[in-house]
């Protein structure tokens, strides 16, 4: 099974660096950005089966990204109907997110740093299975 097309959201050198190594160490194809704006632009040229956005970046908020890009059409809420393209997001944060924020943009899963890596190759696994089952939508 063909790993998925991965968004890593991440301005910490060392966790995007360790992150990518076991998403890839499976199989998965990852893109990394190291601020809001290399998103952006990943998110407007690129699809992706996943976005692993890190909320606190240099240049703009991760809330920016999703809002920016909900806004362009480039991505979709989750648990919105009508939307069947809808682009799973996993928020990553070390601050704690405020629960109106995740209801706003209905996010896949928050996961608070450090979360175990598990977690992470989980949810990486289950999309992959998804790009398979639906492989139109790749």
């Amino acid at each position: 099974m063909p790993g998925a097309h991965i968004l890593l959201v991440e301005d910490d050198e060392e966790l995007r660096e360790v992150i990518c190594r076991n998403l890839r160490a499976r199989g998965h194809n990852v893109i990394e950005a190291r601020d809001a704006q290399t998103a952006l632009a990943n998110l407007c040229a690129t699809t992706f089966d996943l976005v692993l956005l890190d909320i606190n970046l240099p240049d703009q908020t991760g809330w920016d990204v999703l809002r920016i890009s909900t806004a362009e059409g480039w991505i979709h809420p989750m648990g919105l109907p009508g939307h069947p393209e809808m682009l799973p997001v996993v928020i990553l944060s070390a601050v704690r997110v405020n629960p109106r924020r995740v209801a706003e943009f209905h996010p896949l899963a928050y996961l608070p740093k450090p979360f175990p890596m598990e977690a992470l190759l989980r949810i990486s696994a289950e999309m992959a299975e998804r790009r398979s089952a639906h492989p139109e939508s790749a």
